[in-house]
């Protein structure tokens, strides 16, 4: 009797565990082997946060933030500089985010007037040197400004190039941040620069000719081809966005420079097509609110 209910015993073990057994398989099987539920996170890259309080920055770009025809007639003024600058009335995001004092010793503006998406890898490059938490970029308007609609970068050859200063970014900074800001809506600050005499006086000497030449030209042929202009922008901007989203700490700006509404008060009353010291810290609020939320700001 004694060996009869050791050997029931082990019968009913047995199967309670091929009973165990079989249900385990089963919810393997349910979950795909070895893999997570469907819907589970054990294999998922957290995305990382965005830093709202960066302790350094570095400006890449072109003649907007060198603060050009800010100050005085076709000169730059860095310390109107959105990004960088030292200007009490523009309060630039660097003196936004780093205060007066530190922001003098942790940003550098590397930005250059004239310069094309081309010339961005080398921008980067230099700032790389100075090791920012943060760097900034705008360019893209003198890809569109050229003399006329065909010498327009096209816009393969523009992403291809920012690609190129992503990666290039990214050799020397893996965790750099990168604020990429959109391109301003050229057609818009034609339509309200060529109110202005002196402005377009200035524009003769070839400011951006493909928008700006013969401005109060308003026949087919002159509006088709600052349609053509406007929509290069567009596409340009298409292009920033798409790169960017490809980078886990670049935020693009949702358009927000592209969407700005620059007036009188914003541009530049030298040349009547660059912002003004009151454009320059339009720009670097709408940078400063970007940078300082936790998600993007649409």
């Amino acid at each position: 009797m004694r060996n009869r209910r050791h050997r029931t015993r082990a019968v009913v073990a047995l199967a309670t565990a091929a009973l165990l057994g079989t249900a385990s398989l089963t919810a393997c099987d349910a979950q795909g082997g070895n893999s997570p539920a469907p819907g589970a996170s054990a294999h998922k890259k957290p995305s990382p946060a965005w830093d709202t309080t960066p302790r350094s920055l570095a400006a890449v770009g072109d003649s907007i933030t060198r603060g050009f025809d800010a100050c005085s007639v076709l000169s730059d003024c860095p310390e109107a500089s959105w990004a960088t600058g030292t200007d009490a009335e523009v309060r630039s995001l660097a003196t936004r985010l780093l205060g007066k004092k530190r922001a003098a010793s942790h940003s550098w503006n590397h930005a250059k007037t004239g310069a094309r998406m081309a010339d961005l890898t080398g921008q980067v490059e230099q700032a790389a040197t100075e090791r920012p938490e943060l760097v900034t970029v705008m360019v893209g308007a003198n890809d569109a400004c050229r003399s006329t609609p065909s010498a327009m970068t096209p816009v393969a050859r523009f992403r291809a190039d920012f690609q190129e200063a992503m990666r290039t970014l990214r050799r020397s900074l893996p965790k750099a941040q990168v604020y990429v800001s959109s391109v301003p809506d050229l057609k818009r600050l034609w339509s309200q620069g060529r109110t202005n005499a002196l402005g377009k006086q200035v524009w003769k000497l070839g400011i951006c000719a493909a928008m700006l030449a013969d401005p109060d030209d308003l026949s087919t042929a002159a509006t088709e081809r600052r349609e053509s202009v406007q929509d290069r922008v567009v596409a340009y901007n298409d292009v920033l966005e798409e790169v960017c989203e490809k980078d886990r700490r670049c935020r693009y700006d949702g358009g927000a420079v592209f969407d700005y509404r620059f007036d009188g008060d914003q541009l530049s009353h030298w040349d009547w097509f660059h912002p003004s010291k009151n454009g320059q810290a339009r720009i670097a609020e709408l940078a400063y609110r970007q940078v300082t939320s936790r998600k993007p700001v649409s």
